[in-house]
């Protein structure tokens, strides 16, 4: 079960910044293991690596066209993880032995298609979380899947409340801001390094810093590193191999939006940092902006969080057809807040008819 007591006062965190096994997924776990252990021999109660880190981020996808990567793209598919799996086993087990939280990205294998995915173990080797990018970006479509809803949770650990973003999704307001009302305490991002060149190290750093200070809570954040040789092994252009580096920035965050040890944007390494748990409350009774600095009468978010499911059963009825809800009707049922049942669809239903609902308070008498 995940722990519910509340954490210590200060939290040791590790971010890792390490290369992958190109070659296999058990080389890249063989890596994970070493730097998990390393982590626990410095006293880290937490431990994070970068975006899709086993069995590699899909590097391929971003210098080389599609038609050009259907061997690269097979073979990620043959490396990739199975949730439960050999992999998770194998983190779980190493969780449990440190007793450490651990926050992995995995190319994650589901039948025919995969998703960029973010894993949660406890430090009992529980599994808490398994959520997928529920976007993903540019070249990458050509890979994976989409996520939903469902993951979009913060859960309660060891270290405290934690949630967690993939790259871009840092850009999409509302998916932090889903995070942010569950009152999360550690952020983790995760980006692939090694990848567009140093503007985007720099835009990294903005990125988790200013959640930093409008969630009010800590950011670890792990990037990968690519080594020259696995550049080159990666693209035989020297043109395209300038695509390949910079965009490194493994940082740890305070609530303040202050690095508490410098970040890491060139090699290999580990991050370790002290988080001070009470400087949450500092940040927070200034700015809560999922408190009293907000108004939710005004500005509110509406999250979908069904998990999305490509077939729903349904028992034949000779009852008339489902219609499709208006959004005169939701809205009938009171002033401030539409029924959200009238977007659920029918129970176990036909046809999903989700829609956004826009919703504003001007005008209104």
């Amino acid at each position: 079960m995940a722990s519910s007591a509340t954490p210590a006062t200060t939290i040791r965190v590790a971010a890792i910044q390490i290369a992958p096994d190109l070659d296999s997924w058990s080389g890249t776990l063989e890596r994970v293991l070493a730097a998990i252990a390393d982590a626990g021999a410095k006293g880290a109660k937490l431990a994070v690596f970068p975006e899709t880190f086993v069995p590699w981020y899909p590097y391929f996808s971003f210098v080389h066209p599609p038609v050009m990567t259907g061997g690269e793209h097979v073979r990620l598919y043959d490396n990739a993880v199975v949730v439960p799996g050999p992999v998770t086993e194998a983190v779980a087990a190493a969780a449990r032995r440190h007793g450490m939280v651990v926050v992995l990205g995995v190319n994650e294998r589901d039948h025919g298609s995969l998703y960029n995915a973010q894993l949660i173990f406890d430090a009992t080797g529980e599994l808490l979380l398994k959520r997928r990018k529920i976007t993903p970006t540019f070249h990458e479509r050509m890979i994976w899947g989409q996520g939903d809803g469902a993951g979009l949770k913060v859960v309660d650990t060891a270290v405290g409340r934690v949630g967690a973003l993939a790259c871009w999704e840092h850009y999409n307001p509302l998916a932090r801001y889903a995070l942010m009302a569950q009152h999360e305490e550690i952020h983790v991002a995760q980006f692939p390094g090694s990848l567009v060149g140093p503007i985007f190290a720099e835009q990294i750093e903005v990125t988790i810093r200013h959640h930093a200070l409008e969630s009010g809570c800590f950011v670890v954040n792990a990037t990968g590193w690519l080594t020259e040789g696995q550049i080159a092994r990666i693209s035989p252009d020297e043109g395209l191999r300038k695509g390949l580096r910079g965009g490194c920035m493994t940082a740890i965050v305070s609530p303040d939006g202050r690095h508490l040890v410098p970040p890491l944007t060139e090699g290999e390494g580990i991050l370790i940092a002290d988080l001070d748990m009470s400087l949450i409350v500092k940040r927070k009774r200034m700015m809560d902006s999922v408190g009293h600095y907000a108004r939710p009468e005004l500005l509110s978010l509406l999250l979908d969080d069904r998990p999305a499911r490509p077939m729903h059963g349904q028992a034949v009825t000779s009852g008339p057809a489902y219609q499709t809800p208006s959004l005169d009707r939701s809205l009938r049922h009171g002033a401030d807040e539409p029924d959200r049942h009238a977007f659920d669809g029918p129970a176990d239903g036909a046809p999903d008819q989700r829609v956004a609902v826009l919703r504003g308070a001007a005008g209104r008498s």
